[in-house]
């Protein structure tokens, strides 16, 4: 065989090793047809190779697909960290108050249900959307936003004195297991909401990606997210557990101090999560609700917040930039509060007015 026979690069290895097969004098080695390289060594049978070639192309064009989808799941997720921050926040309150062996339960049904949401309901409706409707995409959150801004302004009215909906831990619990049922409910259509928005933003930056891209980072923020909420959630609320534990007798007398510091700390710090949850609510449904005016060409209420916090960060010096974003969270969080109060009075007092 001539010497380069061997040395063809894939695509022309298998034609020129058949070209070289196929050369006068040439008769069939056993039954595998077997072609000797350069070297005289015995080789593999062409369409082993073809095969191979094959395998090896689609080996690396998944290891580049795996590449794109960890980079821009790294980028999505970080321009998500506001609403996981929310997320984390608003979870703890669903647990707060109940019995502390139901805590961990609880959180693992609404993780399970987190999961359900991102993966088996908006990842393939987000898929869809963009594919064939992206132009529903905005009115679809905008729909969440009021959601949480409903959600958000009725929590502030309770708290504020007014009228209580719904059953809460203040009243007797007759049916522990259909009142912690409504609980998981309740926590997982909010998270459902918060989820839409996580992927809405990790959408919007793979836009241009090929469809299992989108797929693949989509699917790999959402359970990275899921996984850090949750596993940060029940951290939180089994802290004053560990803080019992270490307070006992048996440990040093610095394990004891950090153990009352953690059991004096964990009511501060649940109702800091429950006011920064609802404040969250708010201020998400509200950005979601201003944002998707400007998308939609209403620009005003758009420019005028946005103008505010420009001011304010170009006002303030070095803390420009995080007074400037403060200022833009609060004026959010006050317009879903103004919507969402409509949307309780239209939910609440409208069908109790049109039965007289």
């Amino acid at each position: 065989m001539p010497a380069d026979a061997g040395m063809c690069a894939h695509s022309r290895f298998a034609r020129e090793c058949k070209r070289e097969w196929d050369l006068p004098g040439r008769g069939a080695v056993g039954t595998d047809r077997l072609f000797v390289t350069a070297t005289g060594n015995p080789h593999m049978p062409t369409g082993l190779v073809a095969l191979l070639d094959d395998v090896s192309l689609i080996a690396r064009a998944a290891a580049a697909s795996v590449d794109d989808v960890s980079v821009a799941a790294g980028k999505a997720g970080s321009k998500a960290a506001g609403v996981v921050i929310d997320d984390a926040a608003v979870t703890p309150g669903y647990v707060t108050g109940l019995s502390p062996a139901r805590e961990l339960p609880i959180i693992g049904k609404i993780a399970v249900g987190s999961l359900k949401n991102k993966l088996l309901i908006l990842l393939p409706a987000a898929l869809l959307l963009s594919e064939f409707l992206p132009w529903a995409i905005v009115p679809l959150l905008m729909l969440g936003g009021a959601f949480l801004c409903y959600e958000g302004a009725e929590k502030v009215i309770e708290k504020l004195g007014g009228e209580k909906h719904g059953a809460t831990l203040e009243d007797v619990i007759e049916d522990p297991v259909a009142f912690e049922r409504a609980r998981v409910s309740g926590a997982i259509r909010t998270d459902l909401i918060l989820s839409a928005e996580i992927m809405a933003i990790t959408l919007s930056e793979v836009a241009a990606e090929e469809l299992i891209v989108r797929a693949g980072v989509l699917a790999v923020v959402g359970i990275a997210i899921t996984i850090a909420v949750y596993g940060a959630v029940a951290l939180i609320v089994k802290m004053d557990d560990v803080g019992l534990h270490l307070a006992e007798q048996r440990h040093t007398a610095v394990e004891r101090r950090l153990g009352r510091f953690l059991l004096h700390a964990m009511p501060i710090l649940l109702t800091l999560l429950s006011a920064v949850g609802t404040v969250a609510m708010l201020w998400v449904g509200g950005g979601i609700i201003l944002h998707g005016t400007h998308e939609l060409g209403w620009n005003f209420a758009y420019d005028l917040v946005h103008g505010a916090e420009h001011a304010v960060a170009q006002a303030m010096g070095p803390l420009g930039g995080m007074l400037g974003w403060l200022t833009y969270a609060a004026i959010s969080a006050a317009a879903g509060l103004v919507l969402g109060a409509i949307i309780t009075a239209a939910v609440h007092k409208v069908p109790r007015f049109g039965a007289r």
